[in-house]
């Protein structure tokens, strides 16, 4: 989202929410008109203990004038005294309110899918960014109460003086206001955008570390890499802008802070001449040095910091829930965003549970056909995750016939999760299009939203198990009964018979936390093998068992009736396969296990690496 989107967001939020406080605010303003008061009194009291007092040469009535402005500045301080009392009253609720959002949201997407994983952000929401929302918000009320009330008993003194002190005064004051705040979007805009760009380099690098093994093992080091340096530069690109932005904001404050003194006491002599007295110019200085500078000095710096990271931190709770498409974070920033692809996201379940009703028929591609329908069809795909963001997928054309046993490889983060996820329906393609059995991939006329799409079952890397016996784990993507000797020899084919002993049997209890996650992906590849679903997409859903298993899991789900796509964790899974798909980050290729070498000289590095290790 844009700042100036953020910017408004945010203020229709706060205006509401203000509206609905009247008497704190009430309550703030009456404490703060004894701060105006307390101004007021400094520099008028100085005025007169020289005009009256000191240079009349009456010491007894100047040394009484700044008695008074003694007990204006006693005055001062039961006015902050009353000010916390009322501030905290419009503080809490804030707080209150951002606690109670928070839990909502994250109530809401549990019970909107509760097979997810939880909430991460909800415990930041909770504790870090609701406390610092409030301190923000605390500060700029604050600050800001303080400078209007102290400008008014400033302005209020300075006309009590002489008008004429004002014309001098106020225009300086006010050009450097009008500089100040035409920094504060653009400043802000760059801000949010140097958040996100951090934000998106620690998921990068997190994602890196974590795959680094995958990495180093397919020699993907250069282009694993490469997205981490765009991120880098971008950083620094919008930290130059950053500090571009802060000088300028510093001049505004010198213009604001001191071309009032400079202009005032340039006048002095103009001043003087034409009768205004030698006390009343002190008592304008006095205004300005110790009430009206100091607190727009205070306002300024309180907005340009304080206020952007509210700003930034609230845009983050009056976000609407995102529809949960599968997809990670956007890396969204101002123009000139890092051109670089987030990391991809893992669909959240291992599978989706076919309804019991019949299959229907998918409609007809589009145009005169010859031969089978394909399984997957990609015509000129795009996505990118952002509109900005360097695309993932780019242009690519597949197809896979039915029955075909396709395997995808490339290194970690270059974008084999979300091809699966494009196939798999969870992710819509930016441009092009994806079909599976010859209609839309996503949102296809009778496979409607309400209910899962029986075309196909997608195992992840984290594969789902359940609280429930073996049995229930083994058959709940199957709409109707499948008996016991089915369901033992589909173990058996893939090598989970020992596992279903061991856990005592089909109708013995199943506790997900007890299982290792080569168990898990045992459980949940055996249920994939008893789906009627007549396209299986494995992203890595193998990668917990070792290498005589993981085969033994693949040739068994290939024979099965049906087409087979896995994003491959080990080479020997593309050469069991059909053919491979190759993501290499510049263009895709495709071919048989025997032919790529040729033809992909990342590939030819993969293979190269692997039978160095056999």
């Amino acid at each position: 989202m844009s700042g100036d989107g953020s910017w408004r967001r945010v203020s229709r939020e706060g205006r509401r929410f203000l509206r609905g406080r009247p008497r704190p605010l009430r309550r703030l303003a009456l404490w703060s008109l004894l701060e105006s008061a307390h101004t007021f009194l400094g520099g008028y009291a100085v005025a007169r203990a020289l005009d009256d007092g000191f240079l009349a040469g009456r010491t007894g009535t100047g040394i009484g004038w700044l008695a008074v402005a003694a007990a204006g500045a006693l005055l001062g301080a039961l006015a902050l005294r009353g000010v916390f009392g009322g501030l905290a009253d419009l503080v809490e609720p804030l707080r209150d309110a951002l606690v109670r959002r928070s839990v909502r949201r994250a109530i809401g997407r549990a019970v909107a899918d509760p097979g997810r994983a939880g909430d991460s952000g909800a415990v930041s929401r909770l504790t870090q960014q609701t406390e610092m929302a409030r301190d923000s918000f605390a500060g700029l009320v604050l600050i800001a109460r303080s400078f209007v009330f102290t400008a008014l008993g400033a302005l209020l003194g300075l006309a009590a003086l002489d008008p004429v002190l004002l014309p001098l005064v106020v225009p300086a004051l006010l050009l450097g206001t009008v500089a100040f705040l035409a920094t504060l979007r653009p400043m802000a805009r760059v801000q949010r955008a140097a958040l996100d760009c951090d934000e998106a380099l620690a998921a990068r690098t997190g994602e890196l570390a974590a795959g680094l093994r995958d990495v180093v093992a397919c020699g993907g080091g250069a282009s694993a890499g490469a997205p981490v340096e765009l991120l880098v530069a971008e950083q620094e690109r919008l930290t130059g802008r950053l500090a571009r932005w802060t000088a300028l904001r510093t001049l505004a404050l010198g213009v604001a802070g001191r071309l009032p003194v400079v202009v005032l006491l340039a006048a002095t002599p103009w001043l003087l001449g034409r009768g205004v007295s030698t006390g009343a110019v002190a008592g304008a200085l006095t205004y300005l040095l110790q009430s009206l500078l100091p607190a727009l000095d205070a306002l300024m710096t309180a907005v340009g910091a304080a206020g952007t990271r509210l700003l930034v931190v609230l845009d983050r709770f009056c976000d609407p829930e995102p529809a949960d498409t599968g997809a990670g974070a956007s890396t969204g920033t101002d123009a000139g965003t890092a051109r670089t692809a987030p990391v991809p996201a893992q669909p959240t379940q291992a599978a989706l549970t076919p309804t019991p009703t019949p299959t229907p028929t998918p409609p007809p591609t589009s145009g005169p056909t010859s031969g089978p329908t394909p399984a997957v069809e990609l015509n000129r795909v795009r996505f990118a995750y952002g509109p900005r963001a360097h695309p993932v997928i780019d242009d690519l054309d597949l197809v896979v016939g039915p029955g075909e046993h396709l395997a995808v490889v490339g290194p970690s983060g270059i974008g084999k999760s979300t091809l699966t996820a494009l196939i798999a329906g969870l992710l819509p393609p930016g441009r092009g299009t994806v079909r599976v059995a010859g209609a839309p991939a996503r949102g296809a006329p009778g496979y409607g939203p309400e209910g899962p799409d029986v075309r196909r079952t997608l195992l992840p890397q984290q594969a789902y198990v359940f609280t429930g016996t073996v049995r229930e784990n083994l058959t709940h993507l199957c709409p109707g009964p499948v008996t016991g000797g089915e369901v033992q020899r589909a173990a058996a084919a893939l090598g989970a018979d020992a596992l279903v002993a061991r856990l005592g049997g089909l109708d013995a209890p199943v506790d997900p936390a007890r299982l290792s996650p080569g168990e898990r992906q045992h459980l949940a590849l055996t249920a994939a093998y008893l789906s009627p679903a007549p396209l299986l997409l494995l992203d890595e859903a193998t990668c917990h068992l070792d290498p005589r298993a993981e085969e033994r899991a693949e040739r068994a789900l290939a024979e099965r009736p049906g087409t087979l796509v896995v994003v491959a964790h080990r080479i020997s899974s593309a050469a069991r396969a059909d053919r491979v798909l190759v993501l290499d980050g510049t263009r895709a290729v495709c071919g048989t296990h025997a032919e790529l070498p040729a033809r992909s000289p990342l590939y030819r590095d993969l293979v190269g690496v692997w039978n160095a290790q056999r």
